[in-house]
């Protein structure tokens, strides 16, 4: 029995969350802020730029820049490839679609994914969220999955915050359906804006073609997010590895360094797969590491499009995982 005036013990334990989950978002907001405000000074573009109707000024072809944007009275004259930018539209509608699967409750380094997956939407919603921007999301967990709608003003991005914050794991043997999330933003149309899709990108590949839809109309972003675990296997001897998605169970010797390699080879070629599909579909790249300054990369990410430098993940060793 509880004495008066004090609160249950699940009172208590849901307060603690509750506030634990406050403090959190704080920290994350002031951080956004305290990095990334400088770079907005000046235009009005923030993290991607909207498509606009308005012509911009020309500037040279980069790899990877959509060939549909290309300025050919400016090519032919200059005789080096150009594309032509066009003024952000203001009121840009953003929308989040964010995976919560379980393989996203983990994390070997400094966090796990699924809090590098939160500090993600809250970079993304602070650089959309201004002027009148609307930004929505839609999340999946594979136990569930829900639609928060889009909509502008510093209290709804809070709130959208706090909503990712306070989803529920999933249980294991569930995978969150990425490519159904997709198609909940295709269709019915909405007017252009941005997609950011946020996740490790595993399972299925069956995302790719509602995201290649979405790209027709909109610009699109995807963050990967990453734990070395995925990229490369320790020399740690015996090993049992658990599938979060599936319950499967396998015991692994990981002090074979032939195993290690064919281990980093696979991951290596799921991880090309990944950026190729991303890459086909007209998406920047962006991935975010478990064992990294997710802030620092955020900002070069940043930097980069407002250079007009079309962004695509590095090329380094060891950038690859598997599931």
């Amino acid at each position: 029995m509880t004495e008066p005036g004090f609160p249950s013990s699940r009172a208590s334990a849901t307060e603690l969350v509750s506030s634990q989950t406050e403090a959190v978002l704080r920290r994350l907001e002031y951080a956004v802020r305290n990095k990334l405000d400088g770079l907005l000074l000046g235009s009005y573009l923030g993290l991607v730029p909207g498509p606009g109707s308005d012509p911009g000024e020309s500037r040279q072809y980069y790899p990877g820049d959509d060939v549909r944007r290309m300025d050919w009275p400016v090519t032919a004259r200059t005789m080096t490839p150009h594309v032509r930018q066009t003024t952000a539209d203001r009121e840009l509608e953003t929308w989040l679609v964010i995976d919560l699967s379980p393989s996203l409750d983990f994390g070997t380094v400094n966090t796990e994914k699924r809090e590098l997956v939160l500090a993600a939407a809250t970079a993304i919603t602070h650089l959309t969220a201004k002027a009148g921007n609307r930004i929505g999301a839609i999340v999946t967990t594979g136990e569930d999955s829900y639609r928060i709608p889009a909509v502008a003003g510093t209290n709804h991005a809070r709130y959208l915050m706090r909503k990712l914050a306070a989803t529920p794991r999933a249980s294991s043997g569930r995978r969150g359906d990425l490519a159904q999330a997709l198609e909940q933003v295709r269709r019915p149309p909405r007017r252009r804006g941005m997609v950011v899709v946020v996740s490790d990108f595993l399972g299925e590949p069956d995302w790719e073609r509602p995201l290649r839809g979405l790209g027709d109309r909109h610009e699109l972003l995807g963050i990967e997010v990453l734990d070395p675990r995925e990229l490369e296997l320790p020399a740690a001897g015996l090993m049992t590895f658990a599938d979060p998605e599936t319950g499967e169970q396998v015991e692994v010797q990981t002090s074979d360094p032939k195993l290690r390699a064919r281990y980093a080879e696979a991951a290596q070629l799921q991880r090309t797969g990944i950026a190729t599909m991303l890459r086909r579909a007209g998406a920047d790249h962006l991935q975010l590491r478990t064992d990294s300054d997710w802030l620092s990369d955020m900002v070069k990410f940043v930097v980069a499009r407002r250079r007009g430098v079309a962004v695509r993940p590095p090329s380094r060793a060891g950038m690859i995982g598997v599931h």
